[in-house]
């Protein structure tokens, strides 16, 4: 998983970053206060969102970077468990998008959300952006026709401190576990890529 808030990757990266399919949180620790940003919109993607998720996970510098079509489908076919974040410009109007999250439920158990990818614009880090970002596309699915999401799953590498902070943060703010276990070994990788243990968030607690 990819994460990137202080940092962007397809694994979980400073308060941004998860990659088993996690790749990139974002809520990177930082010496600014973690107090949210004003006027921060957030939302789901259309089609036309796709270019701007991939180029914030391009940009991050740290994220496991997918095909541009790969972040074309998120936005078209799993729009309901992704979300872009938003700043507005000077006219008051939505702006540029800082952040993005992409996730999706586990086939075989729908009440479990799988976060791929977290990603913070080096504007927004370090503002719990990543944790807004979290919080909409988990308290959506309340109201949607689905089950409730009631567990979190996402994978991120064992040096990816930041990712790990910005999930263990949010797990303790929404009254929820975290464990970690096995995910994804070395092995299972024909790049050389490290592995990715699971991180379990269980027991979520619902939106005041």
């Amino acid at each position: 998983m990819d994460t990137t808030d202080t940092a962007t990757t397809n694994h979980s990266t400073d308060d941004s970053s998860t990659d088993s399919v996690i790749d990139d949180a974002d809520d990177t620790a930082s010496s600014r206060a973690a107090e949210p940003l004003p006027g921060l919109t957030v939302r789901p993607p259309t089609t036309q969102d796709g270019a701007a998720m991939w180029r914030l996970a391009r940009d991050s510098g740290s994220l496991d970077l997918n095909s541009s079509y790969a972040y074309l489908l998120l936005a078209d076919h799993f729009a309901a468990t992704c979300r872009l974040a938003f700043l507005p410009d000077d006219t008051g109007t939505e702006g540029e998008p800082v952040g993005f999250v992409s996730a999706y439920r586990l086939p075989a158990d729908p009440a479990t959300l799988f976060v791929w990818q977290v990603a913070v614009d080096p504007r927004a880090r370090g503002r719990r952006v990543a944790g807004r970002l979290l919080d909409a596309v988990v308290d959506a699915t309340a109201e949607g026709d689905g089950p409730a999401v009631t567990r979190l799953h996402t994978t991120v590498t064992t040096d990816n401190a930041s990712s790990r902070r910005v999930f263990a943060r949010w797990a303790a703010e929404r009254g929820a576990t975290l464990q970690e276990t096995t995910g994804y070994e070395a092995a299972h990788f024909p790049d050389g890529h490290e592995a990715e243990p699971l991180l379990v968030i269980e027991g979520i607690r619902p939106p005041r």
